[in-house]
């Protein structure tokens, strides 16, 4: 049951978010966060098997689940019209990305394992960005949790930096195009979280850690609520400085 603080209203109360790759950590945490300030909240995934392991831990009669593939265009406009469908809304669109590639120089990267993960990464965004404005909210929020790699880069992760700098490009347009709407479109750049960091990587990181789930959830609280209400084709880079 919710208990709502007693010196403010819940900062998503009514709305409803829509989350894509919702049952990883991040998805999962910002779920828990969106539930806790008001949200009506689906999770969406290509493993059914993980939603419902995540929608079990989170426990909540205001969250539900869909299944699809964020790559295949039905399956996103089915997403979409799904929690239309439900609801009779949309306010809050949040993308969570698959994987990065795995690491190899240019000159052995796969073909295969670049169009994957430009596939995921972009086409996944693109997909979600095209069907989720038909139906969005005036004044709703698109977010996109990308990472540190759209904003810099490493050797040996040339398709993953590709990706999400693509990310961030599209990001602008959208923008644009949804300014008009008070429609509001960001993307947010984590760097190492504790649930995938490898060990030892906190020492690279000025505050001295990895990120916490929920440390990133609040993040993305930040940009779907009308907090950031002038707040629109930004970067929001929460990584403790390793960017700086």
């Amino acid at each position: 049951m919710r208990v709502p603080h007693p010196d403010r209203r819940n900062l998503l109360e009514g709305r409803v978010a829509l989350i894509t790759g919702g049952a990883g950590g991040l998805g999962l945490a910002t779920a828990k966060l969106f539930l806790k300030e008001g949200a009506r909240v689906v999770l969406a995934d290509h493993d059914a098997g993980a939603l419902r392991t995540a929608s079990a831990s989170l426990d909540d009669v205001n969250v539900s689940t869909a299944t699809g593939d964020a790559t295949v265009e039905d399956d996103v406009a089915g997403l979409v019209d799904g929690v239309i469908d439900r609801h009779g809304r949309l306010d809050v669109l949040v993308t969570h990305a698959g994987p990065p590639a795995a690491g190899a120089r240019v000159t052995e990267l796969d073909v295969d394992e670049f169009d994957r993960t430009l596939a995921v990464h972009v086409r996944g965004v693109f997909l979600a960005c095209k069907h989720g404005l038909r139906v969005i909210s005036d004044g709703g929020s698109v977010v996109i949790v990308s990472s540190v790699a759209g904003l810099r880069a490493e050797a040996g992760a040339s398709a993953h930096a590709a990706a999400e700098h693509a990310q961030v490009g599209l990001m602008r347009s959208v923008a644009k195009e949804g300014a008009a709407r008070r429609i509001r479109v960001n993307t947010i750049h984590p760097g190492p979280v504790a649930t995938d960091a490898p060990a030892g990587v906190g020492a690279q990181i000025p505050l001295g850690r990895s990120a916490r789930p929920e440390e990133i959830a609040r993040s993305v609280l930040y940009l779907a609520s009308d907090q950031s209400s002038f707040t629109t084709g930004s970067t929001l880079v929460v990584d403790g400085g390793l960017t700086a």
